[in-house]
């Protein structure tokens, strides 16, 4: 690369499994996250949603979803809950289906919650969701639709 900075994929979801997907890309001082995925499936899964990313979110300069699965997009309201305030792309397609995957998943976490604190069941007193429908609304306003092989320069690279 130019600038003699080295460039860096570190996986973050979906090593030694399918599920949570999430890569870091990093360039000198910038950082992109590829899909923001949500850990799915066995119990002993689903708790990594809980764990803190080993980044922080404010730095990021962009967030890229590949395609609207839960399993790539569905921590991307927690993401925003943690402080990412930047750009989420996406094509057109996949815009319009989390426009109605997050805020129903984000219910379904609410849902959950509620479930869970009236039968007494919980590591959280009282019983939290992973995230709000409110978080998911949120989410949605840095929503950047762009055409599927565009291209876009975030800092020194162009994705």
């Amino acid at each position: 690369m130019a600038n003699g900075a080295a460039a860096s994929l570190q996986f973050l979801g979906a090593a030694g499994g399918v599920t949570g997907s999430k890569y870091l890309f990093s360039y000198g001082d910038d950082q992109v996250l590829i899909d923001c995925g949500l850990f799915q499936g066995l119990k002993e899964l689903r708790q990594r949603n809980w764990a803190a990313l080993p980044i922080d979110p404010a730095r990021l300069r962009a967030v890229i979803l590949t395609h609207a699965h839960i399993d790539h997009s569905g921590y991307l309201p927690r993401l925003v809950s943690k402080g990412y305030k930047g750009p989420v792309y996406a094509t057109p397609g996949t815009c319009d289906l989390l426009g109605v995957m997050l805020p129903d998943a984000a219910h379904l976490q609410e849902e959950e919650a509620r479930y869970a604190r009236q039968k007494g069941y919980s590591r959280h007193s009282p019983a939290l969701p992973l995230y709000t429908v409110e978080d998911a609304e949120q989410s949605l306003t840095l929503f950047r639709s762009r055409r599927p092989h565009s291209r876009r320069r975030l800092g020194p690279v162009i994705v």
